[in-house]
């Protein structure tokens, strides 16, 4: 697997810095990365979105991840990708 296009949106946003999307072998996009401003610099969040659950009859907000690398390879070819397109345009 090859990331073969970055495309990073500047969005000032508190500590999130910008969006990104990244499209895989020319044939498969991912949209919602977060560039996030954290106590040790810059990191990723990966696309997610927000649930409720029903637990014994209390509603409850859950943060779900929609994709996300499942190895420290990939995670670090993403973030390694994503912040090099976010340092040209900031």
């Amino acid at each position: 697997m090859k990331i073969t296009s970055v495309r990073v949106i500047k969005k000032e946003n508190s500590r999130m810095k910008a969006i990104a999307e990244v499209v895989l072998d020319d044939c498969f996009v991912v949209k919602g990365i977060k560039v996030i401003e954290g106590d040790n610099g810059l990191f990723l969040g990966m696309p997610s979105r927000t649930i409720v659950v029903n637990n014994d009859g209390k509603e409850e907000i859950v943060h779900v991840d929609i994709a996300n690398p499942i190895n420290k390879e990939t995670r670090k070819m993403f973030t390694d990708a994503i912040l090099e397109e976010y340092e040209k345009i900031k």
